[in-house]
């Protein structure tokens, strides 16, 4: 399926912060491409939140440099400011979406056609807002725990959070399998929880068990669907 590989592996981190250049030389450093989900109109570095588990001050990407930090990685929509969409009007669902996605492209210059739910909160308007604003697929928080690939795209719950306790043990499980149908691999997060949970090592030894197999593709979100 992916280049006659049945196995891939992809990454999706939310919110555009600072962290994710980290996080952007682990997964460049392996061999691994990822989908960032970013919310355009609080791209600048002098915003953020202090991150109360420990106090850490989170900052957002500054929108001059965003282009050169995400080169080679997949930029999807995350709201443009990050609202908990359930709660919105439709002309409001309009603008932090259709509006997000424009702004992104103009950005980016580079089409965008994937998402991720801030506080991974949806409902049907939600996705009919999805769908008329071209969103073709959109992530949630729900672990599957599994490697399929999803029936609904709009709906589409990853493998599992980097900190998800099965990490490891789902990736040997990945490692050792010889499918005869297509697995997908999808782990999601935020990259500032590294900071947080000061747990960079996680990530780092995951990817260094997953990198350089010749039976896996390195793919993004919209890759992995062949969108």
């Amino acid at each position: 399926m992916w280049n006659g590989k049945k196995k891939a592996l992809t990454f999706s981190y939310d919110d555009g912060v600072q962290t994710d250049k980290r996080l952007i030389g682990i997964l460049d450093r392996y061999g691994m491409k990822g989908t960032f989900n970013v919310s355009s109109a609080l791209l600048d570095e002098q915003k953020g939140w202090n991150e109360w588990q420990r106090g850490i001050r989170v900052t957002y990407i500054d929108a001059a440099e965003a282009p050169q930090v995400y080169a080679g990685h997949e930029i999807a929509v995350h709201a443009a400011h990050h609202l908990d969409l359930t709660t919105l009007s439709p002309e409001e669902l309009e603008a932090e979406i259709a509006g997000d996605r424009a702004a992104l492209e103009k950005l980016f210059g580079r089409e965008v056609i994937g998402m991720a739910y801030p506080y991974g909160a949806y409902n049907e308007a939600v996705i009919a807002a999805c769908e008329r604003a071209g969103i073709r697929y959109s992530r949630t928080v729900e672990d599957s725990g599994r490697f399929a690939l999803p029936t609904q795209p709009l709906c589409w719950g990853h493998t599992c959070h980097h900190n998800d306790s099965r990490l490891f043990e789902l990736a040997q499980a990945f490692l050792q399998a010889d499918p005869d149908e297509p697995m997908l691999f999808t782990v999601w997060g935020h990259s500032y929880e590294f900071d947080v949970n000061e747990n960079w090592e996680r990530i780092e030894e995951f990817c260094r068990r997953m990198a350089h197999r010749d039976d896996i593709a390195y793919v993004t979100n919209r890759e992995a669907l062949g969108l």
